[in-house]
């Protein structure tokens, strides 16, 4: 009896992750990938729900450092295409993480390059580069940060210190292929790099108008209004204190609610999904 409906839900997660127009599929699991399974990577990389809302906090904290969102407002045309980046992001995820090595690295060789063609002024007149080491430690620290206490909050509340380090060290693992330096291996090292950078950070006009783009943007149907709801009151929720003050924005009325709600959301999706071959994404 329940059989097409979770049919019906996973067809849905797959067609909002990939591309069909471009005949993206899945990544297949493979077992030649950068992370063996069993990996503590793999295990948080693998839950669509809390990697959607902690992808959703992890972007909105990266977005306040300014050399970040000028190469985000200046290169990626995110006004136009949110669900273009949201996929090309959850592929890129889900290939480094799953994928087979060369394919892994291959993606990675790909960012590379893209970043080497971004560059520009910010509005104070300084100069900014996407290859420059300290801003990729910045962008890799607010996501990596962000994605695993989504994991803990809707996954793994108990998860251990050791595993939560064992993230970072496999996490870095990415980032230093992207050359991003310094790079932390434990949670200790990547709060103290994040305090690190809030100096750095601002919140202005700009600032606003892109938060405002992401936690505004339309459902792609009136059906999936409620749960994109749900999900970015949930990431708002889920990020810094200092992050979420810095956006003017306030924790979510209720938030037992919320975080109920959406850990509703993620066992739904879990149940769905088990079984599968492959995830949403991998």
């Amino acid at each position: 009896m329940l059989a097409p409906v979770r049919k019906a839900l996973v067809r849905q997660v797959r067609a909002t992750f990939n591309d069909r127009s471009k005949g993206e599929k899945p990544i297949p699991a493979s077992d030649d990938a950068l992370f063996p399974h069993g990996s503590v990577i793999r295990r948080v990389h693998g839950d669509v729900t809390s990697m959607m809302v902690g992808g959703i906090a992890a972007l909105l904290t990266q977005m306040l450092h300014p050399k970040a969102l000028a190469g985000v407002w200046d290169h990626s045309g995110v006004a136009e295409d949110q669900l273009g980046r949201l996929r090309r992001t959850a592929r890129f995820i889900a290939v480094t993480t799953y994928g087979h090595r060369d394919s892994a690295l291959a993606a990675i060789a790909k960012v590379k390059a893209i970043h080497a063609q971004v560059g520009g002024t910010l509005p104070d007149g300084s100069g900014y580069r996407a290859t420059d080491p300290w801003l990729l430690a910045w962008v890799h620290a607010a996501g990596a940060i962000n994605f695993l206490d989504g994991w803990r909050r809707y996954a793994e509340p108990g998860m251990s210190d050791g595993d939560q380090d064992r993230y970072f060290a496999q996490s870095g693992e990415i980032a230093r292929l992207l050359d991003a330096d310094p790079v932390p291996s434990t949670r200790a090292e990547a709060e103290r790099l994040i305090r690190e950078f809030r100096p750095e950070l601002r919140a202005d006009d700009r600032t606003r108008a892109f938060r405002d783009l992401v936690l505004r943007a339309p459902p792609a149907s009136l059906a999936e209004a409620p749960v994109q709801k749900l999900l970015m009151s949930a990431s708002v929720d889920l990020m810094p204190a200092f992050a979420r003050e810095m956006h003017g924005l306030s924790k979510p009325f209720l938030p037992p609610m919320v975080r109920g709600a959406t850990y509703g959301v993620a066992r739904t999706l879990r149940w769905a999904f088990a079984g599968e071959r492959y995830r949403a994404t991998h």
